[in-house]
């Protein structure tokens, strides 16, 4: 009990209490909680993401390289060729020559949304091919001004 009722003592002396007292140590820590539940929605950050450029170099590409392309509309190309999503399995298999190894460039336009990008990639997978590379622009990364140090920036 924080504050203890003491007895009368015929002596005026008052007695020691020996009681330890919380009440400081719990306002410490609802303080404590107020702050953590205030600055931890801020510790988050929204974060615009780009997806398409990349300053990544660039891997070699092979001297055929078969591309799967998502366009705006939401149709699939295999190469230069349209096919349905129905038979996207089956051209598939014949433009890689059933080659399971075989590397696919996944192009998604920059409008379409990441869902049907990965429903693209979901289907890629369903068919057994795992070696799937994302194709982006490549944006030539900026070198930053030389300095010399003890000159103003």
């Amino acid at each position: 009990m924080a504050g203890g009722i003491r007895q009368q003592v015929d002596d005026d002396d008052l007695q020691e209490n020996h009681e330890i007292n919380v009440t400081p140590f719990i306002d410490v820590m609802l303080v404590l909680l107020i702050i953590f539940m205030v600055a931890a929605p801020l510790a988050t950050v929204d974060v615009n993401v780009d997806l398409p450029a990349s300053t990544a170099t660039a891997t070699p590409r092979p001297e055929e390289p078969l591309y799967v392309t998502l366009k705006e509309d939401l149709s699939i190309s295999i190469g230069q060729d349209t096919v349905a999503r129905t038979a996207f399995q089956q051209q598939l298999d014949a433009a890689a020559k059933a080659d399971k190894e075989t590397r696919i460039f996944l192009r998604a336009d920059r409008g379409v949304d990441y869902g049907e990008l990965m429903e693209v990639m979901n289907l890629m997978r369903g068919a057994g091919y795992l070696k799937i590379a994302l194709v982006g622009l490549e944006q030539v990364q900026a070198t930053p001004p030389a300095t010399t140090e003890g000159q103003p920036q």
